[in-house]
């Protein structure tokens, strides 16, 4: 398995390589800059704005640009905002990353927690009520849109019954402690909830597929025609098995941490990287733009990694030569 890591770590190189391709040429492809957007003061002389383009290396060739960016971001510089007054897009990006982090997190534990319990019992109680009733929710958290329930969640529990906060993060930076802990937390949990329910939709209705395939295995009826109970026929032989599509959605969702929801965070104007990215990109500020796309996509290629890494814990048939 260890040869197996060190390969896919080594194949990163030309696909994180290939990644700085396709981010500078989607750059490059669109339209204008920073310097031909709705931000330009009119009462500035144009040549300003020229020689501002000749500063950045907007005027050289492109593989001049590219060779320029890429050498920058391996010396660890992203280079500086232009929409930001010059701030650098890696304080930008520090600044933003833990929040998105605590959201994504808080997310994935609502998902957890509620999906793969749900979808053991259903799959053990087909056809039941509760069956019935988590089929149907996993239908409308597929359908429902995330900045639509989020709009709802608002209006009904911040506006109307005024039990969550509607934006930000925090009440008052001077907050400490463990009050700190519990104010954030109590802003997480209207954009955790909208963001993790298309998520505990797919997770539930994955689990209970998953379960009930392996149920009806010959090897959980061997166990059970030698006497083992429901729960270790469950537990130590059906949820490992089970668990292995799971572990392949974990490894997307390892990326979707980072990333954030961009519709979400944009909704509960909640100050992370999605926010920042949606910015960036309307305000053409393609050095932000073009870091937290390569930023992203190297957590997604970690987050491949670690389920096929995960995949030999949960299955102990599967190895790697």
């Amino acid at each position: 398995m260890y040869k197996y890591i060190i390969r896919r770590i080594l194949i990163f190189i030309p696909m994180l390589l290939a990644l700085t391709i396709i981010v500078f040429a989607l750059a490059q492809a669109a339209p204008g800059d920073p310097f031909t957007g709705q931000i330009l003061d009119p009462n500035i002389d144009p040549e300003v704005y020229e020689l501002r383009r000749e500063e950045l290396g907007l005027n050289d060739p492109v593989p001049v640009q590219y060779f320029n960016w890429l050498t920058s971001i391996l010396s660890g510089d992203l280079g500086q905002s232009i929409y930001y007054n010059g701030r650098s897009v890696l304080d930008l990006i520090s600044q933003r990353f833990p929040n998105t982090m605590y959201l994504g997190v808080f997310a994935l534990a609502i998902t957890l927690m509620i999906s793969i319990p749900i979808g053991i019992y259903s799959a053990r109680k087909p056809y039941s009520a509760l069956d019935y009733g988590a089929t149907g929710f996993g239908f409308l958290g597929l359908a429902i849109p995330n900045f639509f329930f989020g709009l709802i969640a608002i209006y009904i529990f911040s506006i109307n019954f005024g039990w969550f906060p509607s934006q930000g993060t925090i009440t008052s930076n001077n907050l400490t402690g463990i009050t700190a802990l519990i104010d954030r937390l109590h802003h997480l949990v209207l954009p955790g909830i909208t963001l993790g329910l298309a998520g505990t939709a797919t997770y539930m209705r994955y689990m209970r597929s998953e379960v009930l395939d392996v149920l009806g295995s010959d090897y959980i009826r061997t166990a059970k025609a030698k006497g083992m109970t429901s729960n270790s026929v469950l537990y130590k032989h059906t949820l490992r098995n089970a668990l292995i599509p799971i572990v392949t959605l974990m490894g997307f969702e390892f990326g979707a941490l980072v990333s954030g929801a961009v519709i979400t965070e944009q909704v509960f104007n909640f100050p992370g990287l999605g926010t920042l990215f949606l910015q960036s990109v309307m305000n053409q500020d393609y050095p932000v733009i073009m870091s937290m796309c390569l930023l992203f996509g190297v957590f997604i290629l970690v987050g491949n990694l670690l389920a096929d890494i995960f995949y030999c814990i949960v299955d102990p048939r599967i190895r790697y030569d």
